[in-house]
């Protein structure tokens, strides 16, 4: 990854201030989806962060691991393959398997899963997504794949060290290179 690609991921992303009555900020990553260089470098810059490790598909939880996962998976050379959040509007006409998160960093416990038919005991499953804060959506997923998981990219990896270590996170940044 170029230092490029870093200085437009920090100088496009901005904190929202909620206002009175909140004591914490909302991340605003919507300028990293306006600006088509960074979504030219994205996929190619994740993608190497796993590359020796020859994954053979991508796997991304929804929302926005669906917009991030497509470009890694382009810039691998393999497929897609979503990730769903239970309880969706939607009905999902194939069979599914399923994992429960740990808490995320709201506090929300949440289910995770795919179709069940997409991912072969041979894969090499790449996770991606655009931001892990405690690890949970990655260690659903790990759950899920077992020893087909090779790890997480992501844009920003906020996880602590040992958490990171543990799931094999990779991120192009940190949450210290985005503080208000």
């Amino acid at each position: 990854m170029t230092d490029d690609l870093r200085d437009l991921l920090r100088s496009t992303f901005r904190w929202t201030d909620l206002g009175p009555g909140h004591d914490y900020m909302v991340s605003d990553r919507s300028g990293w989806w306006r600006d088509p260089r960074i979504l030219d470098g994205l996929g190619p810059a994740l993608a190497g962060l796993f590359r020796a490790d020859r994954p053979t598909v991508v796997v991304s939880p929804e929302v926005t691991g669906f917009m991030v996962g497509p470009l890694v998976a382009r810039a691998l050379g393999v497929g897609f393959v979503e990730a769903y959040r239970a309880g969706a509007r939607r009905a999902i006409a194939e069979p599914m398997i399923w994992a429960d998160v740990p808490t995320d960093h709201r506090g929300d416990v949440q289910r995770l899963g795919f179709r069940e038919k997409l991912i072969s005991p041979g894969d090499r499953v790449l996770v991606v997504d655009d931001w892990a804060a405690t690890g949970a959506q990655a260690r659903g997923l790990r759950e899920l794949l077992g020893s087909r998981y090779v790890g997480a990219a992501v844009i920003v990896d906020e996880c602590p060290p040992p958490v990171s270590a543990e799931l094999a996170i990779r991120g192009l940044l940190t949450g210290m290179d985005l503080d208000p």
